[in-house]
């Protein structure tokens, strides 16, 4: 049985790939900085930002998936949110690259190319945004995930180890799929993140094969469900708020703005789950 450290899985994300591993056969270890709300396997309480206790954490494993950061931009101080996230991230690549763990799976962001968190509105330069799209933040949040992208490469470069980021749409949880009638009629709301999101138990089964696939390096990948997160056509979307992004492909109806290709191509991964499937709309 292989062994997989998840750090941050007592968070919303994290809770669902533990559950993704443990179903998985592997035995896992949650590091964080609290329990989760159900149990689902051993947590050791563990500061990232303290690196002899990551590598007491990481000792033994095989692989590590690193989730654990203050998850957006301005909750806390810049200077804050900036060292948390670089020193975990750096932390835990440094120290799975002196175990000799052979892969890591860190959480970088849509954030990271700017216009989320931009302070004046910023349009993508095209779309769908791939991983090709520029990065282009102006906080400290998504500078934080372009630096950890830069160390995985470097870390990858000194030891081998493959390192997967993933650049995750807007993480929704079963339960969170009620809030999505009041959003889905207006362009205008969840303009910043494209419309993108990303169920749960999808991005779980990502985080598992970016694990389990061979060769991929260190590599950036595009997490998001295929479609929208609302209930009018990607084309009339983009026309009516980004009228001046350029459109490299041919929409087809709710298709996803967050270029998702990548992910599935390198993974084998298709995600299962759309709002579609949970919510009443009317056609």
């Amino acid at each position: 049985m292989k062994k997989v450290v998840v750090t941050g899985g007592s968070g919303l994300l994290g809770q669902w790939v533990l559950k993704e591993f443990v179903a998985g056969g592997y035995e896992v270890v949650n590091a964080d900085l609290k329990h989760p709300e159900e149990p689902i396997c051993k947590t050791v309480i563990t500061d990232l930002q303290n690196l002899g206790e990551v590598y007491g954490v990481l000792a033994g494993a095989d692989a590590v998936v690193h989730l654990a950061a203050i998850p957006v931009a301005y909750s806390h101080p810049n200077e804050v949110t900036f060292k948390n996230n670089v020193m975990s991230s750096y932390n835990v690549l440094e120290a799975a690259g002196t175990l000799g763990i052979k892969k890591a799976v860190i959480t970088s962001s849509e954030s990271s190319y700017g216009i989320v968190f931009a302070v004046s509105e910023l349009s993508p330069q095209y779309a769908p945004i791939d991983e090709d799209h520029p990065q282009l933040p102006e906080d400290s949040y998504g500078l934080s995930k372009i630096v950890n992208e830069q160390t995985a490469d470097m870390i990858h470069r000194r030891t081998g180890m493959q390192v997967v980021s993933m650049r995750l749409g807007n993480v929704i949880a079963p339960a969170m799929y009620e809030r999505f009638p009041s959003f889905i009629d207006d362009p205008h709301q969840r303009k910043v993140i494209m419309w993108s999101y990303i169920d749960a138990r999808d991005a779980a089964i990502a985080y598992r094969l970016a694990v389990e696939t061979d060769g991929l390096g260190s590599v950036a990948l595009n997490i998001a469900a295929d479609d929208t997160s609302m209930n009018i056509e990607s084309k009339e979307l983009m026309e009516t708020i980004y009228p001046t992004a350029e459109i490299r492909k041919q929409l087809d109806k709710y298709e996803t703005l967050f270029s998702n290709e990548k992910a599935k191509r390198l993974l084998n991964w298709e995600p299962k789950h759309s709002w579609r499937n949970y919510v009443m709309v009317n056609k």
